[in-house]
């Protein structure tokens, strides 16, 4: 992967992808490898929602197309006690795939949802994309993830994969853009998961620098599966 190396050498970001299918070990690339989810952490809690019937479809696609806080937060409330609303987001990841990632239920940072500030690493993330057509009720969210606004349409989504990114500030003047998609090849679909963490700038800078990292993953590591 000196393609990799070549390019991340000429960000400035700190950066990492994983790339995984179904059953194997993720190949994980770059020196971020594990941070705060943000609102990629919204597409289990959708399923999550619509898999006990308390999400009306309007606020399930608000929070996926839109990435809409309060609606999400709607959701999250439905789900019951914030406990409980954390063990029913978990089984959705468990279920695609996922064996590590624990959901905060915790509001850790003022202004800041709990499940949004989940801790969740590149090839749990990749892992978990992978699965996710397997999941019994994913399929109206993937639906969704295919289907974002215009703004929300970087990276992976932008390509017309179905994909859900998430973006926020840290504690120390940096600032994450993170996302995940389904990406098909001539083997078959394969979860991506890609972040950047950026020093110099925010959301538009992270965007950026995502951008650059998708299209070596479509272009250079997926084009010969």
């Amino acid at each position: 992967m000196n393609s990799f190396h070549e390019l991340s050498s000429r960000l400035s970001a700190q950066v990492g992808i994983a790339i995984a299918s179904v059953g194997s070990s993720p190949v994980s690339l770059g020196t971020w490898v594990s941070g705060v989810a943000w609102s990629t952490s919204k597409v289990p809690l959708a399923i999550a929602a619509l898999r006990v019937g308390v999400g009306s479809q309007q606020l399930v696609a608000q929070t996926i197309a839109q990435s809409d806080n309060a609606a999400a937060e709607e959701l999250w409330s439905q789900l019951g006690d914030p406990a409980s609303a954390a063990r029913q987001v978990e089984d959705v990841i468990r279920e695609a795939g996922d064996p590590a990632t624990v959901v905060e239920s915790r509001r850790l940072r003022e202004g800041y949802t709990a499940f949004g500030q989940t801790r969740w690493s590149l090839p749990d993330q990749a892992r978990f994309a992978a699965g996710l057509a397997q999941v019994a009720g994913a399929s109206p969210v993937v639906d969704l993830m295919r289907g974002l606004t215009t703004d929300h349409r970087w990276g992976l989504a932008a390509k017309g994969f179905a994909a859900k990114g998430g973006w926020g500030p840290g504690l120390a003047g940096d600032y994450l853009v993170r996302q995940f998609g389904i990406v098909p090849t001539a083997s078959g679909s394969v979860g991506v998961a890609i972040a950047a963490e950026v020093y110099d700038g925010e959301y538009e800078a992270g965007v950026d620098v995502v951008n650059r990292l998708a299209d070596w993953a479509v272009d250079e590591a997926l084009s010969q599966q």
